[in-house]
């Protein structure tokens, strides 16, 4: 049953991303009537959301998951995923949350590479969930069959 949770918890967490941060996020500063401001309003409130939610998920798929040994392919992913999720929550994510104050209260701040940085990173927290999910749901597989 935990192996199924996990399964579950990692295909939810990438349609997640997929769904907020590479097509929400673009497309609601196209929709009529979104501001610069209003849409980073929006943003804030949805990304602080959404990490709370992966801090969520990697907390079940990590109690699913432990004890298991390191040597394996799956549990050298997840400390990866891990590590990825722990510099959004308490490095990357604060600084675009205070950029995005800066402009919602009219001073934009200086150019930097952040943004860019956390599309990176996304990228590879969803590349990360697909391969993991797939391991996983192979690894049922070959489990139903014995």
């Amino acid at each position: 049953m935990k192996k199924l949770i996990v399964c579950f918890c990692l295909i939810f967490w990438a349609g997640l991303i997929a769904g907020i941060s590479f097509l929400e996020a673009p497309l609601k500063f196209h929709a009529p009537g979104i501001t610069i401001p209003l849409g980073l309003g929006i943003g804030q409130l949805v990304f602080q959301a959404l990490n709370k939610i992966e801090i969520a998920l990697l907390a079940v798929i990590l109690i699913c998951s432990f004890p298991a040994p390191f040597k394996n392919i799956k549990t050298r992913l997840l400390v990866i995923l891990t590590i990825i999720l722990l510099a959004d929550t308490f490095w990357l994510l604060p600084l675009l949350d205070e950029r995005a104050k800066l402009v919602l209260a009219g001073s934009p701040p200086p150019a930097s590479h952040h943004h860019i940085l956390y599309i990176i990173i996304e990228s590879i927290k969803l590349l990360l969930l697909i391969v993991l999910g797939g391991l996983n749901l192979n690894t049922l597989r070959h489990e139903k069959r014995y």
